[in-house]
């Protein structure tokens, strides 16, 4: 494929994927505004950002949903700050379509009431917070008022109940159209229409599988991002979620303080001074107090903030009541009544005495946590008679505060969302994903076979990884690495098996040459050599002792068995030759080919870095007749303490002695040899061995059989 007709495929692709987009958008919008138009006390607006999900993916649907809310902030504002809910329901529907749950009709139902406590309980929650802890506005605010009228629940609790029972009508519906829809999408459609940036050959399931499940040591890569976005993006708006908080508070403080400070002074403007103390005398009873009343009211009126508006004289006793505005919860004082100081208030009492103006004062007391501003009232000699004041509820100050938090949190929270899939989806493709695949293909590696490594190689070179920096460059390396790793494995390989030829040749020469000196011995390294590999493939295949039967150690104890009489060459030919019994003192230096084995063996392991299978022929040399009761020598070990593969070549070195013609004694008969090993299980040899070698009692046969075919042959030509 040419680079412009891959260049062409990708516009046609990015083309269609926004025109989907578009189309999931309007599809949002027009099922909103219909449902709208039609007076149905639903939303109906997550079809759109659900079929994304479930077609394109985790950010599609974010997109979708995101940009639903933007769109609608035409028709109401408020709509932004529910962009996270959206989010989440299309989080929430690609994982539910991935795991196939939109696959089955019964399976699409359980959905329902997840969708309906994002969008009805998560959403009712921001709007409980939004609205300073009451009933907010829209579809779901008539039933929460009517809720709230039957007196038995609270504001959250039944903001909450209306949000929920409306959202599960409201997402049973769109999730059985959406559902439906998607039956009618072809799959060659959907497929196409899945968001992927594949910088490489795109990946199978399977693949795709395995390389997002890569095992790390600690924190993949895809986590390490997550982490540090999040972190970044939550460090940020903390920080300017914080300012800007600080910000507003003051900022709404001040402003409380000035609303509190004018109505004051305004109150303080319409009492008449010089008629304070008739006022308090005559009270409601005197129609021009009447009228200065009606007017405090209607000042109190020209702001909402305003909790109380009082006008008080202060005396030494307290502060004596001129006007007192009632409220809806709190009847206000009758005229000439004394109120006593809270204890807050008494460091002011005596600025007020002596009539100063005092800056407005922030008290938490007998009616509440309150923002105070006292204003005098002079006569007509410009003497300060009493003080009209105001108080705000600073309840309201948090409560607003609370508010734009929840606002600015949750205008944070949905971009978040869509920063971080979008960012998470650009890692996975330009970065995760390529350096997972080719991690996968480097393990997968195999160099057992010519076919093997051919098939690992092209499973390589068909990543065509083309990230275009510095991860291609990595591909590239690996690539050309791995292409000249495997030239040098092929030279490597066949050195090796010229080296383990002539290896091996070598053993057989030494183990010769120890023969020639011993006439008894004849063919008996190579017998032993042969019941030994009989005995180890056997033991694998029945599990005895099967931890330790390696591939390598078994081909070591193998390749070092006709080593086991390597200490011969140390003994003199007239007692390795001797036709008759030998003496005690003979025999004595018989056994010490044992250590002379062991000190041959170790000499040439220290002439080699890797002395490989020298460590098993050490063992066999050394411990070949030790004995499972501890009888034998040269160390008296006894048990599972003598070396398994010494343990191994006991049972094949007697055997084949006690089947082999010597110059002191004729063969035994097959049947004689193998009741003796039967015997002496448990005593000379390991009885998990005997078994071993009983029950491969016709293998056996046939390799005594076929080497004494080949020794009267060979005799026969050297007569």
């Amino acid at each position: 494929m040419t680079i412009n007709t891959e260049k062409r495929n990708r516009d046609k692709y990015i083309v269609w994927m926004v025109l989907f987009l578009i189309l999931s958008v309007m599809t949002n919008i027009v099922f909103n505004r219909l449902v709208g138009a039609m007076g149905l006390p639903l939303y109906i607006d997550n079809i759109g950002t659900l079929t994304a999900a479930a077609v394109g993916g985790y950010l599609p649907g974010i997109i979708v949903g995101y940009l639903t809310n933007i769109v609608n902030m035409t028709a109401d504002p408020t709509n932004a700050y529910f962009a996270v809910v959206s989010a989440v329901i299309a989080i929430a529907g690609t994982f539910f379509f991935e795991k196939g749950f939109f696959d089955k009709f019964h399976k699409m139902l359980i959905t329902v009431p997840i969708f309906a406590i994002i969008g009805g309980g998560f959403g009712s929650l921001i709007t409980y917070l939004m609205y300073g802890f009451g009933i907010g506005e829209g579809v779901s605010a008539p039933f929460a008022k009517e809720l709230l009228e039957q007196g038995t629940l609270s504001v959250f609790h039944a903001q909450m109940i209306s949000d929920l029972a409306i959202d599960l009508i409201d997402k049973l519906i769109t999730v059985v159209i959406v559902f439906f829809v998607l039956k009618l999408i072809p799959q060659k459609v959907k497929a196409s229409l899945k968001l992927t940036g594949w910088k490489q050959s795109p990946l199978s399931k399977e693949a795709l599988d395995a390389a997002s499940h890569n095992d790390t040591r600690s924190v993949s890569l895809r986590g390490k991002i997550i982490l540090i976005i999040t972190v970044i993006m939550f460090f940020v708006a903390f920080v300017t979620t914080a300012i800007s908080y600080l910000l507003y508070r003051n900022f709404a403080i001040r402003e409380y303080t000035n609303t509190g400070i004018n109505v004051a002074k305004l109150a303080a403007s319409i009492v008449d001074g010089d008629k304070v103390d008739t006022f308090m005398a005559e009270g409601d009873a005197s129609e021009e107090y009447r009228e200065v009343e009606k007017r405090l009211a209607k000042i109190r009126e020209t702001s909402k903030d305003i909790e109380y508006l009082y006008v008080y004289k202060v005396e030494e006793d307290g502060c004596h009541v001129v006007f007192d505005l009632d409220t809806e919860e709190v009847k206000g004082a009758d005229a000439g009544e004394i109120v006593e100081f809270d204890e807050s208030f008494k460091q002011y009492v005596p600025d007020l005495l002596e009539g100063k103006n005092i800056d407005p004062m922030v008290t938490d007391d007998t009616f509440g946590w309150l923002l105070t501003d006292y204003e005098p009232v002079y006569d007509s000699n410009g003497k300060c008679v009493c003080f009209a004041a105001t108080d705000i509820q600073m309840q309201d100050v948090t409560l607003n505060g609370i508010s734009f938090l929840t606002k600015v949190s949750s205008l944070f929270l949905g971009f978040f969302m869509l920063i971080l899939v979008f960012c998470v989806w650009l890692a996975d493709y330009h970065l995760i994903y390529p350096i997972n695949a080719m991690t996968l293909s480097a393990r997968k590696f195999a160099y057992d076979s010519e076919e093997a490594i051919d098939v690992s190689v092209e499973r390589l070179n068909n990543l065509n990884v083309h990230t275009g920096d510095e991860i291609e460059n990595l591909y590239e390396s690996l690539s050309k690495t791995i292409g000249e790793t495997v030239g040098y494995i092929d030279d490597v390989k066949e050195k090796g098996e010229e080296i383990a030829y002539m290896q091996n040749g070598l053993i057989y020469v030494l183990a010769d040459l120890v023969e020639s000196r011993d006439k008894n011995t004849g063919d008996h390294v190579r017998k032993t050599a042969a019941y030994v590999r009989l005995i180890l493939r056997k033991m694998k295949e029945k599990g005895v002792y099967e931890e330790y039967l390696t591939d390598e150690y078994m081909e070591d104890v193998a390749n070092s068995a006709p080593l086991h009489d390597v200490g011969k060459i140390k003994v003199s030919d007239v007692i390795l030759n001797k036709p008759g019994k030998l003496t005690d003192e003979e025999f004595e230096i018989m056994k010490s080919h044992t250590t002379a084995g062991k000190d041959i063996i170790k000499s040439a392991m220290a002439l080699v870095s890797d002395s490989g299978y020298l460590k098993e022929a050490k063992n066999l040399a050394t411990y070949h007749h030790e004995k499972w009761d501890g009888s034998g020598y040269p160390s008296g070990k006894a048990g599972e303490d003598i070396p398994l593969s010494a343990r191994i070549m006991a049972v094949a070195d007697v055997f084949d002695a006690l089947v082999s013609k010597r110059s002191y004694k004729k063969p035994f008969t097959f049947e004689e040899a193998m009741n003796i090993i039967k015997e002496g299980s448990g005593k000379h040899f390991d009885p998990k061995l005997v078994e071993v070698f009983v029950e491969a009692e016709d293998e056996v046969r046939k390799i005594a059989e076929e080497h004494e075919k080949m020794i009267n042959e060979r005799d026969k030509n050297d007569k």
